[in-house]
């Protein structure tokens, strides 16, 4: 089946199985949980599950340049990668890399096959995010080997379902220190691990605050070397990065068909909306926003693909695919009125994920200043 194909059955899945669920997976608890299997019992049986998770552990086996021309359909809701078995690709490909015997052999067809959930602990209440150096939460070896953690997260996404958590802890050193940092993959059921409160995003669930009292993790839980968690974090973020540019585009173009639908459908006194010059003006410069932001993201995915430094066209497509997702979504909104504040369209939540995706993994003015120093250097 060639790409086009594909992409066409993805657009379909999402339209008549994951967008009409969206109120319920929003919801959480029992009825999303029986959504979810439902979702992913059909994803199966049509050929659409884990496409981008590779074959040897039963998924599709697709390479990142292929996954990525389906991604954008995939993304155009934030259900669509849990849906269809690609949400746990970041884990997989981290672990598959990087963790041990044990770690690849109990958890990672399991991951694939969706019987168990996994979440990234990063950020902290009390320390920057984008500053790790100045992490808080500490792992100390015991006499056995083992590893005992203890600290706070938070903005952990889907920790509440989690059946393990990769969470950044300093194992030497002090704050501040340039090393001594480790990633420790932490079964949630252990004794110490709680999940302190939900932290809604604009009113909406899935971001939690998680404390770690003293939890033992067996020695060979630690990912990569003792120290190793920037090199591991980095290469882990340049990826994820780009998927989420990926989804937002898929959002962007949800919200783009939407509002063009609107202007062709909505007639006042002075006729169609479509042939008002400002709603044309709207239509114009989020179908700009769209089609120069779209060869950005596809540019890092290629030299991430390549094995290439991406930094700079992450970082670029990144603060690009953000700005874009919040524009396009802003006048989709304006064009719908009042009825694209309510309950009636998606447009909300996409703005919502709009607004979050200038934070999410790191601030605009972290890549900003990072990409620009990265220029200026060759300049000096």
């Amino acid at each position: 089946m060639n790409t086009g194909e594909l992409r066409e059955r993805i657009t379909q899945f999402l339209r008549s199985r994951v967008i009409p669920y969206e109120p319920v997976l929003d919801a959480g608890g029992a009825a999303a949980a029986n959504a979810r299997r439902e979702l992913r019992d059909h994803a199966r049986t049509v050929g659409l599950w884990a496409l981008p998770l590779p074959s040897e552990l039963g998924g599709g086996g697709l390479s990142l340049p292929e996954y990525a021309a389906l991604a954008e359909a995939e993304g155009a809701s934030d259900h669509g990668p849990a849906a269809l078995g690609s949400a746990p690709l970041l884990d997989v490909t981290m672990l598959a890399r990087h963790g041990g015997p044990r770690v690849r052999a109990e958890y990672l067809a399991r991951l694939v096959a969706g019987e168990i959930r996994t979440c990234y602990a990063m950020t902290e209440p009390d320390n920057p995010g984008t500053d790790p150096f100045l992490t808080g939460t500490r792992a100390e070896r015991r006499v056995d080997g083992s590893w005992r953690v203890t600290g706070r997260k938070w903005f952990t996404s889907g920790a509440a379902d989690a059946d393990l958590v990769t969470v950044l802890a300093r194992t030497g050193g002090s704050a501040g220190d340039r090393g001594g940092l480790s990633l420790l993959l932490v079964p949630t059921a252990s004794a110490g691990f709680r999940v302190v409160r939900e932290l809604p995003v604009f009113g909406a669930s899935g971001q939690y605050e998680i404390a770690l009292d003293a939890v033992a993790v067996p020695a060979d839980h630690l990912i990569g070397e003792p120290g190793a968690a920037v090199a591991i974090a980095g290469e882990r973020l340049q990826l994820g990065r780009t998927l989420r540019c990926l989804r937002w585009l898929g959002q962007a173009q949800r919200a783009f068909d939407l509002m063009c639908e609107r202007a062709a459908t909505r007639s006042g006194s002075r006729g169609p909306l479509a042939g008002h010059q400002l709603v044309q003006q709207h239509v114009f410069d989020a179908l700009l926003a769209l089609r120069t932001t779209r060869p950005l993201v596809h540019e890092a995915v290629a030299l991430i693909a390549a094995g290439q430094d991406a930094h700079t066209e992450v970082g670029l497509a990144k603060v690009a695919a953000a700005r874009m997702l919040q524009q396009v979504t802003d006048s989709a909104i304006q064009v719908h009125g009042a009825a694209g504040l309510g309950p009636d369209t998606a447009l909300p939540a996409l703005f919502r994920g709009g607004r979050a995706a200038r934070l999410l993994d790191g601030p605009d003015e972290l890549h900003i200043t990072s990409v620009a120093r990265r220029v200026l250097r060759g300049y000096g």
